[in-house]
């Protein structure tokens, strides 16, 4: 089997409003969750409670992704400002005189 190797390069990833999409996910997760909460008597009666955890589930997990793309978009703003200012970025350890 030969071995499958790229003929062009990736395209740079797409950025966009990364932590608008997150949130707004998370807030369908929740709704999507409380809409079902009423009817969960139905749920059982089918065995298909796991939609209803499901959109918990969803709704926890976007709270964690709301954290994260936060810390990362803050950190993404960190590096320009500092690369504007024309600071080094890099960790403390890279520093030979540390």
């Amino acid at each position: 089997m030969a071995k499958w190797t790229p003929k062009h390069e990736a395209p740079e990833p797409l950025e966009g409003p990364v932590v608008a999409t997150i949130t707004g996910g998370t807030i369908l997760w929740f709704v999507l969750f409380l809409v079902q909460v009423p009817f969960y008597g139905w749920f059982d009666d089918r065995d298909l409670t796991w939609w209803v955890w499901t959109c918990l589930a969803g709704g926890g997990l976007g709270l964690i992704g709301i954290w994260y793309v936060r810390k990362r978009d803050a950190a993404i703003k960190r590096h320009a400002a500092a690369v504007a200012s024309g600071a080094a970025p890099g960790h403390p350890d890279d520093h030979p005189d540390a």
